[in-house]
């Protein structure tokens, strides 16, 4: 009986982060002990709840292959939050908060689907020039200002905590990493994703609708910065133009991280999910011990290279 490369390449990265993460924590408890407690951890799961769905609407479109790559989720992130805050004022009921934000990330994430597929626009200019117009577009509709008027109950939702966990990160992110594993592993569509990133061109040959899946791929995408946004408005009790700000950078960078090849084809959420607790354990912890932002983004991106050489090097002794 063989093995599955694709499931033995998700194992060894998981086992990697894991390694990681212990590494980082044993290390954080050396330097600054005081830092861990339910508050540390709370604030961590938190954090990872906007990046994770994010982080896990990148994934698909990269997992999609196609040059995928999606650069304006945080833009989407921050427009959908204020389109939403904005309809509320206008007179929209504020139980429709939820639907407005999913709807309207979608809605943004499918027209950047309808530039690559039907324009055939490169993806990273596509989603370059999106990621312009929607933070642009979310700083002019608001004049940089936040947009407060969030209903008493959104924010019990979103800065409720249960044994240390925060409801969003239990509520939001658990369901949807469990249905998109189970739907990436266990279904045809899972499989015509794989396919697509693996051979596009044999993909098409069997009859996979490859631009409609794409399509659908940078849809979810944006649906999920779109969650993303209502998470940030449940949390901080506002709509913020620049809340989105670097997402799509740190986001590409979980995905990467989590073993998802970058031309698409390998990888699974699991890793996403991993991938994202550990940088977020990681700047929690450098801002704990008040390590100068600067040096921050160099560690994460020395971190990067090193589990994609210690990834390469481990195929190649194997």
């Amino acid at each position: 009986m063989t093995s599955n490369p694709a499931m033995n390449g998700s194992s060894r990265i998981l086992f990697l982060l894991a390694a990681l993460w212990i590494a980082v924590v044993i290390l954080l408890a050396l330097f600054k002990p005081s830092m861990f407690g339910e508050a540390t951890v709370t604030t961590i799961l938190q954090f990872s709840t906007i990046l994770a769905l994010v982080a896990l609407g990148q994934g698909l479109v990269v997992l999609a292959g196609g040059a995928g790559i999606d650069l304006s989720v945080g833009g989407i992130a921050s427009l959908s939050a204020v389109i939403t805050m904005l309809a509320v004022k206008s007179g929209m009921p504020v139980l429709a908060i939820p639907l407005v934000c999913i709807v309207a990330g979608a809605a943004l994430g499918a027209f950047n689907g309808l530039l690559v597929t039907r324009l055939s626009i490169l993806p990273l200019i596509a989603t370059l020039g999106t990621l312009f117009i929607y933070s642009g577009l979310a700083v002019a509709l608001t004049g940089g200002a936040a947009q407060s008027g969030v209903p008493g109950w959104l924010l019990t939702w979103g800065r409720g905590v249960v044994f240390g966990l925060p409801v969003p990160f239990i509520t939001i992110v658990v369901p949807v990493f469990a249905v998109g594993s189970l739907l990436l592993m266990r279904t045809a569509w899972g499989c015509w994703i794989f396919a697509m990133g693996y051979n596009e061109r044999s993909a098409r040959l069997v009859g996979i609708p490859v631009d409609r899946a794409r399509l659908t791929m940078y849809a979810l995408s944006g649906a999920l910065a779109g969650l993303a946004g209502l998470v940030s408005i449940a949390w901080l009790g506002s709509a913020r133009p620049n809340i989105g700000q670097n997402l799509e950078l740190e986001s590409l960078t979980a995905v990467m991280l989590g073993g998802v090849a970058i031309t698409g084809g390998v990888g699974g959420v699991g890793g996403i999910l991993a991938a994202v607790i550990l940088l977020i354990t990681l700047k929690t912890g450098l801002l704990q011990l008040n390590v100068n932002t600067v040096w921050q983004v160099g560690i994460v991106g020395a971190l990067l290279i090193a589990v994609l050489l210690i990834d390469r090097l481990s195929k190649r002794w194997r």
